[in-house]
């Protein structure tokens, strides 16, 4: 990311990132949780699942990585966020249920066991 010396930068970032947040809506979001906890728990074989099984159905996700989601204690998790809906953290994943998630709860809006009651809410800017 390029270094930003002026409120003007800021704002044109601003921009930028607001304008790719708004191609990106109407579509599954899944936030893969890659902090140490996570990573050593298998949450890279996670990730790569799910986008393996995503692209095998011909889906259209967006996939994203965040740092520790303060669930270590659930590892691996991943929080997906459907259009529309609000996002729901599931936690104890294998690959598996990885693929799972992909073909029941994104696919098909079907919940599944491993729900963590989350309380924060997510502000997009």
């Amino acid at each position: 990311m390029a270094k930003l010396n002026s409120i003007t930068d800021l704002k044109k970032l601003r921009e930028e990132l607001q304008s790719a947040a708004e191609t990106q809506t109407g579509k599954p979001l899944v936030n893969v949780s890659l902090a140490t906890c996570s990573v050593a728990s298998g949450g890279r074989d996670i990730m790569e699942a799910m986008k393996a099984e995503v692209a095998s159905l011909g889906l259209d996700v967006n996939f994203m990585q965040s740092g520790c989601m303060t669930f270590c204690y659930a590892e691996p998790t991943v929080e997906i966020t459907l259009p529309g809906k609000e996002p729901v953290v599931f936690g104890y994943l294998d690959t598996d249920k990885a693929k799972l998630l992909v073909q029941k709860y994104i696919k098909d809006g079907e919940l599944l066991d491993g729900v963590i009651p989350v309380g924060y809410e997510r502000v997009v800017l």
